[in-house]
């Protein structure tokens, strides 16, 4: 089992930028690829970014792709969102997810096993 808990959210304004982190607990982490989601207000939980387990393959969402970066630290525990040049749409609460399923980690929610709190980003114009 993994727990998960999200940190580095606040607010920013647009155009600027933000490191989430997502630290995880359990020897098993370095076999999970992680991804992250966002929720909006009023909106459905969407995919944002995925990693594999050793740290390649990352994919993106079209609307954060070229903005944002998807990283990890196995010896840490931790994976990492780097948010530049954001955007008001980009508000929301950010989760992050393990999925034991897959090797390069897919981008569909039901797919993820483990999720953290969520943190939230909100970005003013």
């Amino acid at each position: 089992q993994v727990q998960l808990v999200e940190s580095g959210g606040g607010s920013v304004q647009a155009g600027g930028s933000l490191r989430l982190s997502c630290a995880a607990s359990g020897r098993t982490f370095s076999s999970y690829a992680m991804g992250w989601f966002r929720q909006g207000p009023g909106k459905e939980r969407e995919f944002v970014a995925a990693i594999s387990w050793s740290g390649g393959m990352p994919s993106y969402a079209d609307s954060v792709k070229g903005r944002f970066t998807i990283s990890r630290d196995n010896a840490k525990n931790t994976v990492y969102l780097q948010m530049n040049r954001v955007k008001p749409e980009d508000t929301a609460v950010y989760y992050c997810a393990a999925d034991g399923g897959s090797s390069s980690g897919r981008s569909y929610a039901r797919a993820y096993a483990y999720w953290g709190q969520g943190t939230q980003v909100t970005v003013s114009s």
